[in-house]
């Protein structure tokens, strides 16, 4: 019995290798949402400076993104480059959700700001001041990018910056085959 003993040190280490090889082997990236192929959660938002609201009700009998940023995320200014450039040539439906953009009474100075500075891609922003519909979204950070088919089933989650590379092997193609379903 003693025998053994002197391998558990072995086993133990082989089994935390395992574990690693297992980790590094999953992309980071893509973190599992329970909303693909299913209805997109509702919600119900002010727009951005105007008295009207917002909700994926409105999104209905299109294909359109969900796009969560905010102007404190320094990896929303790494996407959106590349993210406006996708939406202008590709004519795509987006809504902008500017998640917990808020810290003081004068709400938006900073998201505007950034808007100013970099442009608007988005055809609406909508605002989630306490961050519930992100949570009900199930977003981990900014940015994420959701995919939504015309009948409002979330089809995709893009988790992090939208990079070239996404919208080509990814993006780009996802949309063109929603496009043409019927």
């Amino acid at each position: 019995m003693s025998s053994y003993k002197h391998f558990l040190p072995l086993v133990f280490f082989l089994g935390l290798v395992g574990l690693l090889y297992w980790g590094l082997g999953n992309d980071p990236k893509v973190v599992p949402s329970p909303f693909i192929g299913k209805q997109a959660p509702a919600f119900e938002l002010p727009k951005l400076y105007k008295e009207e609201k917002v909700s994926n009700e409105d999104m209905k009998g299109k294909v359109w993104m969900l796009n969560v940023f905010a102007s404190w995320c320094v990896s929303c200014r790494a996407e959106h480059e590349v993210l406006s450039k996708f939406i202008a040539s590709d004519n795509i439906e987006v809504v902008g959700l500017n998640y917990k953009d808020y810290g003081t009474e004068e709400y938006g100075k900073e998201v505007l700001g950034w808007l100013q500075q970099f442009g608007n891609p988005y055809n609406v922003i909508a605002v989630d001041t306490d961050g519930y519909t992100g949570i009900n979204w199930g977003v981990y950070g900014v940015p994420e990018t959701f995919v939504i088919d015309k009948n409002g089933v979330v089809r995709d989650k893009h988790t992090g910056p939208v990079t070239e590379e996404s919208v080509r092997d990814r993006l780009r193609p996802l949309i063109q085959q929603l496009r043409k379903e019927s």
